[in-house]
């Protein structure tokens, strides 16, 4: 090879590349490089998985395919997908689920080189990142001016000037005689399950009311408000998946979790949609695991809540144990590159009491907590600056059908907002 011709870079020392991906940028692509065995050759893919986007970098190589840390999609150095997890062993693999591979890949003088892309190389496959303002809906999105937000928790706000950032926008908030204001005022201001909320322009979606006639016979608690660096859009799409349990959860409930997600069904509401699903999980606090009147492994009813543009709940009822948690979660779309999250535990039945006392809020408060870092970790690893609207820039499966929803749903609300 001549080392001194334009269409090859050298992106790493051999040495350097191993089992574990590396991210490097060749010319305007970012691509992953990594070896599928010890010792074994070079490969250079594209950085990023066709289904949700997100960067192969933060996956890892298991048994001699390149696995994404996301939903466990699987690869081969060929970038063919050989394994979709929440398929099953022997389901069809979409036929588009194939990574874009480097025009080449060589290794020569202990260093690690890759090919420009040429004019004329092959075009990016299935799952090219969106352009931006083609269907991607960010933070910042005018449409989103027309909706409900949650800008703080009712607790966070004061005598003192409290400032909050909306969709690109600042706002002022001070409780004046036990009522809360915003400056610049805003077209709607109100409390409500202890958030306040602001709506900039006059809304196209109410506030949904499911919570409101669980919430007087429920213990609640609050999770204290996390940010990310993810899109809300995005956010809320990782609050409805799961078929990224057993991936992204694993030091928590993941571990137990089928990584085969049953066929479900998706209802459509005013503005959102909700889906009801049955779940196998292990209940060891169960009381009636220690009298014996119970296995470990039970069912739950998972029932998913989405209303446009970020409010979003999840009802767990266990049907065997009869106890109840119910998840209210609400994004604030802050910036371009930043999102608030209000996580708030309602609890009925746990421990076979009524309502629990403070030890038991406390712990499941705890939990849950644990379980959204590591939501967190995983989405400071994605680079999308915007939740992609338009069906053709992911892949999807039969597990993404609440994805699928919540795509159409915010379709619909930016069309109405104008």
């Amino acid at each position: 090879m001549d080392a001194a011709s334009t269409s090859w870079l050298r992106v790493a020392a051999s040495t350097a590349v191993t089992t574990t991906p590396r991210p490097v940028v060749v010319g305007t692509r970012r691509l992953v490089v990594v070896r599928l065995h010890p010792g074994g050759p070079a490969i250079a893919v594209v950085d990023r998985c066709p289904h949700r986007l997100v960067p192969l970098s933060a996956g890892t190589v298991v048994e001699g395919r390149l696995r994404c840390a996301y939903h466990g999609w699987r690869f081969d150095g060929a970038g063919r997908c050989v394994e979709v997890p929440s398929l099953g062993p022997s389901a069809h693999l979409p036929p588009r689920a194939r990574l874009e591979t480097a025009a080449g890949v060589r290794e020569e003088d202990g260093w690690v080189w890759v090919r420009v892309p040429e004019p004329g190389d092959a075009t990016p496959a299935a799952g090219a990142a969106p352009a931006e303002g083609a269907e991607v809906l960010t933070n910042v999105a005018t449409g989103l001016l027309r909706g409900w937000h949650p800008v703080s928790l009712s607790t966070e706000v004061g005598p003192a000037s409290r400032e909050v950032l909306l969709v690109g926008r600042s706002w002022t908030l001070r409780r004046v005689r036990g009522r809360v204001t915003a400056d610049p005022a805003p077209y709607g201001l109100r409390e409500r399950w202890g958030v306040v909320w602001l709506a900039p322009r006059q809304p196209v979606v109410e506030l949904f009311d499911d919570p409101d006639a669980e919430d007087a016979r429920y213990v609640g608690g609050w999770l204290a408000p996390a940010r990310t660096p993810a899109p809300a859009g995005v956010v809320a799409d990782n609050f409805l998946d799961v078929a990224h349990f057993p991936f992204v959860h694993t030091g928590t409930f993941g571990a137990d979790a089928e990584p085969l997600v049953p066929a479900y069904e998706v209802a459509e509401d005013p503005d959102g949609c909700r889906s009801e699903q049955v779940q196998w999980f292990d209940n060891p606090n169960d009381p009636g695991v220690a009298a014996g009147i119970r296995p470990v492994r039970q069912r739950r009813r998972a029932s998913y809540v989405y209303r446009a543009p970020f409010q979003l709940m999840l009802r767990l009822a266990e049907l065997e144990a009869g106890a109840v948690k119910t998840i209210l979660f609400f994004v604030q779309p802050e910036s371009l590159a930043s999102s608030r999250i209000y996580t708030k535990m309602l609890l009925s039945g746990i421990g076979g009491v009524e309502r629990p006392g403070p030890a038991v809020l406390a712990s499941e408060i705890a939990f849950e907590e644990a379980v959204l870092a590591e939501d967190l970790a995983l989405q400071r690893h994605m680079t999308l600056t915007g939740l992609p609207l338009r069906p053709g820039a992911e892949l999807h499966v039969r597990a993404d059908r609440l994805g699928l929803a919540l795509r159409r749903v915010l379709r619909q609300f930016v069309e109405r907002a104008g």
